[in-house]
């Protein structure tokens, strides 16, 4: 099995959590200084249509413990084309959806950055990116639809996938008090106020209720997969290393 694959759709943060990831101020989670330059200069970015792929590897060394561990990554980028619900991209262009799909089924871990949706956000809310408003979000159905078109993708072309990781992106804008979250959640390899597992069940329950019978589903469907649920955000370190500590506890060598 490979790496971890770092995916997620258009608008959900992934650069930018990436780009923070590398900030030197770290605690336990470092990416190298070239890694960050490399990742600045592409900035955000789009991805054209007639691509299926656009890849950007970097590493991520995870201070656990038992040791430094570290973990190969490839952020992909897709083109939107791909998972529009009519769409029949990946039958006009054969090459390139196998070649992202030779990227994706070796993976031994999936990181999915999702968006907050609409329903989720106070109504007004100082911390709003870029003068966005809370229209400008995706409503609660529609992201939920859209999870079930990842669920559909991951049943089909993932069958050997051992660990998924969900990230609800941008915890700043919908949590009440950031901080505290994060103290409830943080890594403390001598004082943990919650396991692994208690520290899941307690974002699952919080924040993923309407996906949990998409959860469910997967967890049915694809043999010995871990699906855990995470929040992350840019402004708290403490949320944005936790699936990285996590994948560094379970797949680094």
């Amino acid at each position: 099995m490979g790496g971890v694959i770092y995916i997620g759709d258009r608008q959900a943060g992934k650069t930018h959590l990436a780009l923070e990831l590398a900030n030197p101020k770290k605690k336990w989670v470092t990416v190298d200084s070239l890694t960050y330059r490399k990742i600045d200069k592409k900035g955000p970015g789009g991805t054209k249509a007639e691509q299926s792929i656009y890849k950007r590897d970097f590493n991520v060394k995870v201070g656990l413990r038992a040791g430094e561990k570290e973990i190969l990554t490839n952020w992909l980028d897709t083109p939107g084309e791909i998972w529009q619900p009519s769409s029949n991209w990946p039958d006009q262009h054969p090459d390139l959806w196998q070649n992202f799909l030779s990227h994706i089924q070796q993976a031994a871990a999936i990181q999915l950055i999702l968006p907050p949706y609409r329903e989720i956000l106070p109504d007004h809310h100082p911390n709003y990116y870029n003068s966005l408003t809370r229209q400008d979000f995706i409503t609660r159905q529609q992201w939920i639809n859209r999870f079930k078109r990842w669920v559909k993708f991951f049943k089909q072309n993932c069958p050997r996938i051992e660990h998924l990781l969900l990230c609800l992106n941008k915890a700043d804008l919908f949590c009440e008090d950031l901080n505290h979250e994060a103290e409830q959640l943080a890594y403390d390899p001598y004082n943990q106020k919650k396991d692994w597992q208690e520290k899941d069940q307690y974002v699952y329950y919080r924040y993923f209720t309407p996906i949990h019978p998409q959860i469910n589903e997967l967890n049915y469907h694809i043999n010995d997969l871990s699906v855990r649920c995470f929040i992350t955000s840019v402004h708290n370190r403490n949320l944005l290393e936790l699936p990285w500590i996590y994948l560094g506890s379970y797949l680094a060598e």
